[in-house]
Parts: structure tokens; sequence; C-alpha cells
């Protein structure tokens, strides 16, 4: 059941606009969100648009330049409370990162419930369902914001990888290929690929979706991007996120 009185913490503190208009009193707390039992802790920093999001507890580089970037420049960030990739789930655990459609949550929980029967499986997609409505409202920009992402890879992931669900390509020969840029807007793609960064545009969507956080912000309009870098690479992940933050307006 989803932890309605949570998520209004998080309305409280971010001074989020009712449907009447008059603004919620600011309180004293530390505001956090709960979405597929995992906590996710926020950060405010002034009045931006901007939104971040840390999803995967075992990558703590991202973390933590994120926890720098949020003191340095305005916006909301979420991070998630978890030091580990998945996140326990009813009785099974999850990839928050793999939840964001009925679809990838549907493989997401069959990846480590095979055996979990039909009525059970539907129980629980229909409480993803509701929940990550809600999550998503308070989560996503205002028009013309952007949703940031920030992930680390240590698996041999790199941005040749991304090549075949790509429009664009802009691979640069003195960066390492683990290290790159997701973005899902042409005209944010037309200023990074001059960036000394490699970055793919993403602006169709995939075959098969895999419930992660980039799609759902695809199709719902959304600038967004993921900053990815090898994990332990803290200083490319702030120069990365500068970068970001000081050429895309």
């Amino acid at each position: 059941m989803m932890l309605i009185n949570i998520c209004i913490f998080l309305i409280l503190s971010v001074n989020i606009q009712p449907k009447n208009n008059k603004p919620f009193k600011k309180v004293d707390m530390n505001p956090f969100i709960t979405f597929a039992g995992a906590r996710f802790d926020v950060k405010e920093n002034g009045e931006s648009t901007n939104r971040y999001i840390w999803l995967h507890g075992d990558e703590q580089t991202a973390r933590m330049a994120l926890e720098h970037h949020i003191k340095k420049y305005q916006g909301i960030a979420f991070f998630i409370a978890s030091k580990t990739r998945e996140v326990p789930f009813k009785k099974t655990i999850i990839d928050p990162n793999r939840i964001f459609s009925r679809r990838g949550a549907y493989h997401a929980l069959r990846k480590f419930k095979p055996d979990w029967g039909s009525t059970v499986l539907e129980n629980a997609l229909d409480e993803l369902d509701e929940e990550r409505k809600f999550f998503l409202d308070i989560l996503m920009p205002a028009q013309g914001g952007k949703l940031i992402s920030v992930h680390n890879n240590f698996r041999g992931y790199n941005v040749h990888k991304e090549k075949r669900r790509s429009q664009k390509i802009s691979i640069k020969k003195d960066q390492n290929p683990r290290d790159f840029i997701i973005c899902t807007h042409i005209d944010d793609y037309k200023i990074l690929e001059r960036s000394p960064f490699n970055v793919v545009l993403q602006n169709l969507p995939p075959e098969q979706d895999d419930g992660s956080l980039s799609w759902e912000a695809l199709r719902r309009n959304v600038r967004y991007l993921n900053i990815e870098t090898r994990l332990g690479y803290l200083t490319q992940q702030k120069k990365m996120l500068d970068f970001v933050e000081k050429n895309l307006k």
C-alpha cells in the first residue's frame, strides 16, 4: 500500500502547488518519498525547474557527484536510500530503474520471482502502477525543465552498446567510451555533440520498453539526460554535470 503520508512530506517541502493554487506551507523536516518500497531522500536548492535523480545504490560515485552538484546549482535532487542496485519489494527485490512502465515492471519482477502466480504478479503490478503515477507527477520537471539522472558503470557497459537504440551518435577519440551522456531532445544533442564528451541522442521509442526512466521521460516529452561515468571517476562526472548545467538552458 502506497505511503501517501510520506509523499505529503515531499509536497510540503518543495512547495508544489495543489489544484486550488494555494501553496502548501513549508515545514522543517528531511523530506522523502517512497516508490516500490524504496525511500528517496529529497534535497532542494533554489527555484530551478531542473530535477535530478540517483537511482542505483551501488553507484556511489554518482551519488557523490550529485550531492556536490545540488549544493552548487539550483533544482531538486532525489537520492535513493540504498547501497544496493536492487531494492526490496514485497517478498522479492527489484531494479528501481526497470519499473517506469508496466511492461518493464513485469519483467523486473519475473527476473527474481519467475514462480509467482498470475494473481500475485498482477496485484504487484497494479500497486506499482498506482505508486508510479504519484512518484512521476512529483519527479517530472515543469515544461522546459530538465530531468537529469546520474549513473556509474563497472561491468563493461559503454556508449557503443547504446548505438542500436540511438538516432545520432558523437563519440570523441580522446574520451573513454564508458563515460557518456544520453539525451532525448535534439536541441540538447546539437549542443552536446560540440562538447568534449561522448553523447548519443535517443528520441524515438524503443522496440522493447525495458522500464527505464529515460523512456518514460521520452513519452512525456521531458528533456531527459543520463550522465554516465565509470565508477570512481568523480571528477569526470562533476565536469559533465557542470557542462550540462552551464550550456543547456
